[in-house]
């Protein structure tokens, strides 16, 4: 089975690295096509963006544009094309690791003084540190449809159900729910 073509990974600057996973927000693209478009006829504003008319109508309704549409509908919003590629995966690197990669990148340390070292701050680390809590979710939900929906769909109601689990997390956090 193929994944869906609005989700495919793809990298970006600001988070490159092997272990960086991106998604590319098609439902952005489509809202922000629509929103500047405003008034205008979907042909009035395909001859202004440079795609035909049916391009810019399927865009908008969900569909993934090839390269040279996107880079152009991105020209012709004034937007970055980055803005519509989000983290989704990242590799977590601890902050007890990172400090014992910086020891044993110092020059002034020898291999077996970095090795002193890190067994220290791991013993200390770990008598210290407390276990995190991982925070439940106010809100989950499985789509089962997601694979019939039209091209889109799924991703403007992740969009929608992502916002009321923010509002409902800060209600919590504030003590109104």
């Amino acid at each position: 089975m193929s994944p869906d073509r609005s989700q495919l990974p793809l990298p970006d600057l600001e988070t490159s690295g092997p272990d960086a996973v991106e998604q590319f927000d098609i439902a952005e693209l489509g809202r922000l096509l629509k929103e500047r478009r405003g008034p205008l006829s979907l042909r009035q504003a395909a001859a202004e963006a440079g795609v035909s008319f049916s391009t810019l109508t399927r865009v908008e309704a969900g569909a993934q544009p090839d390269l040279a549409t996107f880079t152009r509908l991105c020209a012709w919003l004034g937007v970055p094309p980055s803005r519509f590629f989000t983290p989704t995966a990242t590799r977590q690197i601890s902050p007890l690791d990172q400090a014992i990669t910086h020891l044993h990148a110092d020059p002034r340390l020898t291999g077996d003084a970095a090795n002193k070292i890190s067994s220290v701050l791991r013993d200390l680390y770990d008598a210290l540190a407390k276990e995190a809590v991982p925070a439940t979710p106010a809100l989950a939900c499985h789509l089962r449809a997601a694979s019939v929906l039209r091209p889109g769909v799924p991703q403007r109601l992740a969009g929608l159900l992502t916002d009321m689990n923010t509002e409902l997390e800060r209600l919590v956090e504030a003590g109104e729910l």
